[in-house]
């Protein structure tokens, strides 16, 4: 059973629908002992950091989510979801995240180091370097184009947890993990055959029923 996190800030519908294509039995929870027992959990999220981080302080899953981790319970951060896993974010002032992963949340700047403008978001297909095969949510997944929509960026120092990459005028963090903890800054259910292989992979792969 998977469990996902609701904090009220997460499309819980797309994921919901995801998994049901799947066939994948899951539960939805607004509190820790609404899904204290399920073999996986997955946290979206869709917003901005410092009000995400004061709802999952609300509903009393900050430590939920510490606790699992450290108990290598597999969990799969989407989009604000993955940003939340790390220390802290830029956005709307400096905010403490998670501090599961190392590294910061920055906004993309918008001019390259030439000097030339860009557009902030980074918004549309875009496509996946992979830097891991082996682990098992990676499986089947190749350098295909997926779907983002995103002003802020993971910037980190640490290459290990980076599983695959894509471009926009920087390197972006697409795809990140360590173990059990997982997660994408695009959403896989909205990201064709890669974005759904992802999701299958965690549920049936990492997740044991």
């Amino acid at each position: 059973m998977i469990g996902i996190i609701d904090y009220g800030m997460g499309n819980l519908f797309s994921v919901s629908k995801a998994l049901e294509r799947m066939d994948v039995p899951y539960t939805i929870g607004e509190r820790p002992e609404e899904i204290l027992d399920c073999d996986g959990y997955i946290l979206p999220g869709v917003g901005a950091f410092p009000d995400a981080m004061k709802a999952l302080k609300e509903h009393g899953f900050i430590d939920f989510i510490k606790q699992k981790v450290e108990n290598q319970v597999p969990i799969y951060g989407i989009c604000l979801g993955m940003q939340l896993l790390f220390e802290q974010s830029e956005e709307g002032g400096l905010t403490d995240g998670l501090g599961l992963f190392p590294g910061k949340i920055v906004r993309f700047p918008g001019e390259d180091e030439t000097g030339q403008t860009y557009k902030v978001p980074h918004m549309g297909w875009n496509q996946l370097q992979l830097h891991e095969k082996s682990h098992p949510l990676m499986q089947n997944v190749g350098e295909e184009y997926v779907y983002f929509v995103h002003s802020y960026v993971v910037d980190t120092h640490s290459e290990d947890i980076l599983f695959a990459t894509a471009d926009y005028h920087k390197t972006v963090p697409a795809i990140v993990g360590k173990n059990n903890l997982v997660a994408s800054q695009f959403h896989p259910e909205k990201s064709g055959r890669a974005g759904i292989q992802l999701l299958e992979n965690f549920c049936k792969r990492m997740v044991k029923q």
